[in-house]
């Protein structure tokens, strides 16, 4: 039969598929036994987290922050500096006996609380790339989800595929025996034939449809060969979905929204960065000096501070509160984009589920009861080949309709499960 006993996709997977503000140990969990021939959608998910590239860069970049953070701790360094003064010039100073040689110490004291602000911009970037890392997670997630589905679809198709080419075989058969008998045309036969034959060419195209999506949904855990053969799954399991204003309620605190709270976060660190540059640093340095002509030494000291140093700075703070602000009105149309796309696929999700359960329950049993009789008739002579193929094709059609509306079911609840980074109440 064309709906299998497996287990249901919702159920086993996606309720901990997509609680993305934690990305944790329940996408992580190992499955439960598996042939070693069937890939479930939480293996999947597992395996890709684990293996993506995408996710690993994130490791690195974090590294690379971690290296500037106690870079930026550092306090400023201490500079050795050595002068020579009346060497190598003319008469009394053509030589160094009335040199002045100077050895020094010197440094800068930082004030604005410089250190601070640069420790703390740091530190609201790596805050703002764990937000980064649960969004691409969030992403990728969805991506393997629509893969694994559209994949579970073909599977279907293919499943569907064989039996039409079975029927057809068995058309076939039926058509050609009674052309033998001459109760038939022989045109019917031939026709029949061709029949056969294009059901197996739409058999390989699906199979070879299916064959590379299956090739595409490895490709997320870099697996060069197929470890599995078939997808193990419901394609007609659906969860509940509440209605549309509970939905948007949750998109506030979807990781795509949190992760402009982590970005300004960040330009309000940039912000007390640029501000604390408005404070002048005073450089200081102390050492001793040697008088080569009369053979004495002194200790010198010098204090210097930069002048007009907030005016300089104006246009740096000028930078960074724009850059501030404009935070917000990027977190507004990111919340209109989701709100938009979460309708899309709210009101999408709605019409194929009732277009799914039509098809169920009204077109399907009339389409089956329609070949039943229609097979009937053309056996006693009544109904010609033709009529018996149209109603073959309309429930095979009918069949197919239904694997599409399935899969724009699942489809659309995985992207509502994405968008709004929670997963939909199971039946």
């Amino acid at each position: 039969m064309l709906v299998k006993n497996q287990p249901l996709i919702w159920q086993h997977l996606c309720v901990r598929l997509l609680s993305l503000l934690l990305i944790n140990c329940a996408l992580m969990a190992a499955a439960n036994a598996q042939s070693d021939t069937s890939l479930t959608l939480q293996n999947a998910v597992r395996k890709t987290l684990a293996q993506h590239p995408q996710l690993r860069i994130f490791d690195w970049r974090t590294k690379a922050l971690e290296g500037k953070r106690q870079a930026a701790d550092l306090a400023p360094a201490y500079e050795l500096g050595i002068e020579a003064e009346n060497v190598l010039g003319t008469g009394d100073f053509a030589v160094v006996d009335s040199a002045e040689i100077t050895l020094a110490v010197s440094s800068v004291i930082e004030l604005g609380d410089k250190r601070q602000a640069r420790t703390a911009y740091v530190d609201s970037h790596l805050a703002y790339l764990d937000a980064e890392k649960k969004v691409a997670a969030l992403d990728l997630i969805g991506e393997v989800t629509q893969t694994f589905i559209t994949t579970m679809s073909l599977q279907e198709k293919l499943d569907l595929a064989k039996e039409a080419t079975a029927l057809a075989q068995s058309t076939f058969n039926q058509v050609q025996m009674r052309a033998k008998r001459g109760v038939t045309p022989e045109a019917e036969a031939l026709r029949a034939k061709a029949a056969l034959a294009r059901a197996r060419l739409k058999q390989a195209n699906i199979g070879a449809r299916y064959e590379s999506s299956k090739v595409l949904l490895a490709s997320y855990w870099g697996a060069k060969t197929l470890s599995f053969n078939i997808l193990e799954g419901d394609l007609y399991a659906f969860s509940d979905v509440p209605a549309f204003e509970v939905l948007l309620q949750r998109v506030n605190a979807t990781p795509a929204i949190a992760r402009y709270a982590s970005e300004q976060r960040v330009r309000e660190a940039e912000m007390k960065l640029a501000v604390s540059q408005s404070k002048s640093d005073v450089r200081w340095q102390v050492g001793i000096k040697r008088f080569e002509a009369t053979d004495d030494n002194a200790f010198t000291l010098g204090v210097s501070v930069p002048l007009f140093a907030e005016k300089r700075n104006q246009g740096n703070v000028q930078s960074a509160l724009a850059a501030k602000n404009q935070v917000k009105d990027e977190k507004q149309a990111a919340l209109l984009s989701l709100r938009a796309r979460l309708f899309s696929a709210y009101t999408t999700r709605q019409q194929q589920y009732q277009a799914y359960k039509q098809l169920q329950q009204d077109v399907l049993p009339l389409l089956k009861e329609s070949l039943i009789l229609t097979q009937q008739a053309y056996e006693k002579g009544a109904y010609g080949y033709v009529d018996w193929v149209i109603a073959q094709q309309e429930l095979l059609n009918g069949r197919m309709a239904l694997v599409d509306a399935a899969t724009s079911v699942l489809l659309n609840q995985a992207l509502i499960e994405q968008l709004t980074a929670q997963p939909l109440a199971i039946r």
